[in-house]
């Protein structure tokens, strides 16, 4: 009899053991744009402010200007982001590409574990320069 209560509560222990805390990933917010303001400028130009209007901008979102993440992203409002655009930007006529990313996070989840959001970039919408 001991030694049937002596297995059953070592089964029972290692079933309710103590598990490393897992890492899960949820899906990060996809940002859109929808206007760029303005949509054009003269080559040669200088520095100006561009204005992204959208949806589903994070408080830490950031715009992209042909690709590379501009660190004076400002947001004055609930679905918009204002940038300086700086002179060599538009130095000579062509396009560029312009989109907005939400960075990701890794937040602790307590005993649950820790909870890893990717970071998520919108569609892109083309600035002229002219």
């Amino acid at each position: 009899m001991r030694t049937t209560l002596l297995v059953l509560l070592t089964l029972a222990g290692i079933g309710c053991g103590y598990s490393k805390p897992s890492q899960t990933t949820q899906p990060g917010i996809v940002p859109v744009v929808a206007a760029l303001t303005p949509a054009s400028q003269l080559h040669g130009g200088s520095d100006f402010v561009l204005t992204v209007t959208g949806s589903s901008f994070n408080n830490n979102a950031v715009v992209n200007w042909n690709g590379t993440a501009q660190a004076n992203t400002a947001h004055p409002a609930a679905g918009t982001l204002t940038v300086t655009i700086p002179a060599g930007n538009i130095a000579t006529a062509g396009t560029a590409q312009v989109s907005v990313t939400n960075p990701g996070s890794t937040t602790p989840g307590g005993p649950y574990g820790t909870v890893t959001t990717p970071a998520q970039t919108s569609n892109n919408m083309t600035f002229t320069i002219n």
